[in-house]
């Protein structure tokens, strides 16, 4: 599954040059103090004096505990191959790295937080940023960058790196950004003749596809895409619906979102194109994920951080845009790292959040094991991610941003797990009780998040 958090308003992608930094010492020479002599046999008879330098005592190296959400799955071995490079680099620094995933992450880190015992450095979404820095739970990074002679923003893209300041505060870095896009078994639809999904696909032709593909007795899925808050506010807007009005009222409920979220419904209720709704097996972490690379999925919406996941897949898939209704619509994450307040080594903190967003190595490594996208601004570095393949049409990444959707915060960043607490659990009550209708949810939902915005 994906965000959030995936899982963010800039819109270009992303890539870099970094600038090394060396360091130089210098010894003093000892000189060794001679007795005043009065005479040749006296300087003689005068032994001479030595000077033993004291050694420093080694210091212990400092340790840092990390806590990451986007390797987990299939990118855990391409960041401990990150963090080692960064150890080597500073062999003063140890990182202790705690890979989470995505559907109990927050739940873990704030239980961490709340306790004293969170992390220093954790990676955090742009729709979850505002929260945590309006609850002064993220470490001021302003002056510790202030103070690094060494770095230059420029190195990031511009609207990326302000995207974690608040209050005109750097309190985060961005890492990298990704995208949603729909994913499909090239293999299945040549087996079933079926033309390949085009960008002026609407919900229809899909559902036209779909019903084509699906071969429900060898558990074989047209189309997919998870039921959640995420999936939710982004396939409103293809419909033309939003969770906000542009003056900053409620608007969950309206009638473009109770058609959405029965669309959502349908595919497995009525058109029976995706599994069932209480299918225990498609309702465990990344079970979507596994079934596509499986075959069993023909088509699926998902995150370019799976590029490195199916890179292996035993069939030939692609990606396109995904077919909207009244409109296309795109899901854009970006994601950071920060620092957090009670953190007793900020600079060594700062050092790593630096290394791991923007270090050449690190940048590339990124590029070759598909890991989202580098929010770095040197553009030469795309031209190794665009030449990588599968998927053959990785400009569809790009594209994907012209219709763009942002994390719906609203009027109320500082609370946006209350946000995607409220209408979440109203959109589980549709999938799995029955009787409970989308217009029913939707109006629950709405009572509640107008209690939010309430002062």
């Amino acid at each position: 599954m994906f965000k959030k958090s995936a899982r963010t308003a800039m819109a270009a992608v992303m890539v870099f040059s970094v600038m090394a930094t060396a360091c130089s010492s210098k010894n003093n020479d000892a000189k060794a103090s001679q007795a005043p002599t009065t005479s040749a046999a006296a300087q003689s008879q005068t032994p001479a004096t030595t000077v033993t330098a004291t050694a420093e005592p080694k210091k212990d190296p400092v340790t840092l505990k990390f806590m990451d959400y986007t390797a987990s799955g299939s990118q855990e071995q391409t960041l401990a191959d990150m963090v080692k490079a960064f150890e080597t680099a500073n062999p003063d620094i140890k990182v202790k790295v705690d890979v989470v995933d995505y559907s109990n992450y927050y739940t873990k880190l704030n239980t961490q937080l709340a306790s004293g015992s969170g992390p220093d450095v954790f990676e955090v979404g742009y729709e979850n940023f505002a929260s945590y820095a309006a609850k002064n739970t993220l470490k001021d990074l302003t002056p510790v960058i202030a103070k690094d002679t060494t770095f230059n923003k420029d190195i990031y893209k511009g609207l990326a790196y302000d995207a974690f300041k608040y209050n005109g505060k750097q309190f985060g870095v961005v890492e990298s950004f990704s995208d949603v896009v729909l994913f499909y078994n090239k293999d299945l639809f040549d087996k079933k003749q079926v033309g390949y999904p085009k960008p002026e696909w609407t919900w229809k032709e899909e559902l036209d596809a779909a019903q084509k593909l699906t071969d429900a007795k060898n558990g074989i899925w047209g189309t997919y895409a998870p039921i959640q808050f995420y999936e939710f506010y982004k396939t409103i807007a293809q419909n033309g619906g939003g969770i906000w009005s542009a003056d900053g009222k409620a608007t969950v409920n309206s009638k473009q979102n109770i058609d959405a979220l029965n669309w959502m419904l349908d595919k497995a209720r009525k058109y029976k194109v995706s599994p069932p709704l209480n299918d225990d097996t498609f309702n465990q972490p990344d079970a979507d994920l596994n079934a596509f690379k499986a075959g069993k999925i023909a088509m699926l919406r998902g995150g370019i951080w799976n590029f490195g996941r199916f890179a292996d897949a035993p069939f030939k898939w692609d990606i396109a845009l995904e077919p909207g209704n009244t409109q296309k619509a795109h899901h854009f994450f970006a994601d950071g790292m920060v620092v957090s307040d009670k953190t007793k080594n900020e600079d060594a903190a700062w050092k790593f959040i630096k290394f791991m967003s923007s270090d050449p190595a690190v940048v590339s490594e990124r590029i070759a094991k598909g890991w989202s996208v580098p929010a770095v601004s040197d553009d030469k570095v795309m031209d190794a991610y665009f030449k990588q393949t599968p998927p053959e049409s990785k400009q569809v990444v790009m594209d994907a941003l012209n219709t763009l959707v942002l994390s719906p915060v609203g009027p109320i960043p500082d609370k946006w797990n209350d946000l995607t607490k409220a209408i979440g659990d109203e959109l589980d009550k549709a999938k799995l009780k029955d009787g409970y209708t989308a217009e029913q949810a939707l109006n629950a939902a709405q009572a509640k998040v107008e209690k939010l915005v309430q002062p």
